[in-house]
């Protein structure tokens, strides 16, 4: 399983030292008191560090520094406690590469009427710093995140959560490698793009290889391997012979763990963490790589087809933000337009990604008119329900743009004895007519990445963070 390594983040509290010692102690105290509610209320999926109060230029520089070069540091988390003049804030906060929210609350929920005097309003005035450090963030125009609202309140923890897990994903984006194994498929448009500008914008190194390159190291796989991982499909999906030999099933099957285990090794050998693969160029290999492509994404490598580098990458970046749930690689295929059911078939010749599966899924084999090998291996299963996202990367020539929709998934209810292929089905917002026109004209892609894990706001978070167009059909 690909893992994300150990990350924290910083909590940055801005004062001055116009208020006096006491008033710091004060806001001190306050600040870590935030910052111990917020650990323990096991909603934040990654740890927050309290550091020095922020009441000079110096220090901010000096902590911003720091955590650029820190690893394990994530992004800033800022409260104004007090009116903390945004002067100080220039230097560090133009210095800052890492994701930054600011976090707009204050210590105590409501105004205490009956004892409020002038030293309390000096202590408490978030509301007056908000609006001095919103303003230098808005002029430096650094995309951050802005969260409002009671730092207690369970809805507000879960907006600091979901902006924690776009911030890994961001500093993650940047280590993400592509191994193309084979180029685009011949005449398609869409799948294209301009890598220089996506490492240049999103951090994303994408490399070519021969597809004997691949072959080398399946070949190095020996029997052995292969019936230990056999043994681990026994154990955790149905198997389904249909109209083979059990002998003949087997043997396509250990076709496609001899892939996994090659594939793996690779990606690992080179530190890639997505992938793709092209039928059109199989030199070399048995089978287009299927249920071993399935269960690599399973572990969290990102994947598209017919070389589609794009979308594999999103689809690992997308997989980083949903913590690898019911986030993966689609295509759309077919209609359903039956009036008041319409709806979109997705899937794909193989590869759907089974964290999206809402049963246990079955091993099938079954011929494949692409690619003029033998019957691949596959697993079969049918999608969840629920609310989610679907996102295309799309190269326009001048620029990179995303398009996201929102869309209502639901588990088909009727059987498809004669599709060999996992099957996911869902409605695009705010309904099927209006969600697909739009989603044609703004030029959207047909490989896609679904979550429905992530939501929109997230999304649009990390693309605002490298200043990517963005259309939302929602």
């Amino acid at each position: 399983m690909l893992v994300i390594d150990k990350k924290e983040f910083w909590f940055v509290v801005g004062s001055q030292h116009l208020y006096g010692e006491a008033a710091l102690a004060q806001v001190k105290k306050d600040a870590q008191v935030i910052t111990d509610g917020l650990n323990d209320s096991g909603r934040l999926p990654y740890p927050v560090v309290l550091k020095e109060l922020a009441v000079s230029a110096d220090v901010i520089t000096r902590l911003m520094k720091e955590v650029n070069y820190q690893d394990e540091v994530a992004g800033v988390i800022t409260w104004m406690h007090t009116f903390s003049p945004a002067k100080m804030w220039i230097q560090g906060t133009k210095l800052l590469q890492k994701p930054l929210l600011h976090l707009a609350t204050q210590f105590n929920e409501t105004i205490p009427w009956e004892t409020i005097d002038m030293d309390f309003m000096n202590l408490n005035q978030s509301a007056h710093g908000d609006r001095e450090y919103g303003f230098i963030n808005a002029r430096l125009n650094k995309h951050n995140k802005v969260v409002v609202g009671y730092w207690q309140h369970e809805a507000i923890q879960q907006q600091i959560a979901d902006w924690m897990d776009i911030a890994v994903a961001f500093n993650e984006s940047l280590a993400i490698k592509v191994a193309r194994f084979g180029d685009n498929m011949r005449q398609v448009a869409v799948t294209e793009g301009d890598k220089v500008e996506a490492q240049i914008q999103f951090g994303w190194t994408v490399d070519y290889f021969g597809i004997g390159d691949l072959v080398q190291e399946i070949d190095a796989v020996t029997d052995d391997e292969v019936d230990s991982l056999f043994k681990t499909y026994e154990n955790l999906y149905d198997f389904d012979f249909g109209t083979y030999e059990a002998a003949t099933w087997t043997a396509h099957v250990k076709v496609q763990a001899k892939q996994e285990i090659g594939l793996r090794r690779f990606l690992e050998k080179g530190q890639y963490t997505a992938f793709t693969t092209n039928f059109e160029d199989l030199y070399g290999m048995a089978q287009l790589p299927g249920l071993a492509v399935q269960r690599l994404m399973a572990e969290g490598y990102g994947f598209a087809g017919e070389g589609d580098w794009k979308t594999a990458a999103i689809d690992r970046l997308m997989k980083i933000m949903a913590r690898n749930q019911n986030t993966g690689f689609m295509e759309d295929y077919t209609y359903e337009l039956a009036e008041g059911q319409e709806a979109i078939l997705q899937s794909h010749m193989m590869e759907v990604d089974p964290s999206l599966a809402s049963n246990k899924p079955k091993i099938v084999v079954s011929p494949l008119s692409m690619g003029n090998r033998q019957d691949p291996a596959r697993l079969v299963f049918d999608g969840k329900s629920g609310q989610g996202v679907v996102v295309s990367m799309i190269d326009f020539g001048t620029h990179y743009k995303l398009l996201i929709n929102e869309v209502t998934a639901f588990e088909p209810t009727d059987p498809a004895p004669h599709l060999p292929v996992a099957r996911v089905m869902w409605t695009p917002k705010p309904n099927f007519h209006d969600g697909i026109k739009q989603w044609i004209e703004s030029g959207g892609g047909h490989h896609t990445v679904v979550s429905l894990n992530l939501t929109c706001d997230q999304i649009e978070t990390w693309a605002k963070l490298v200043n990517l167009e963005t259309i939302v059909i929602k």
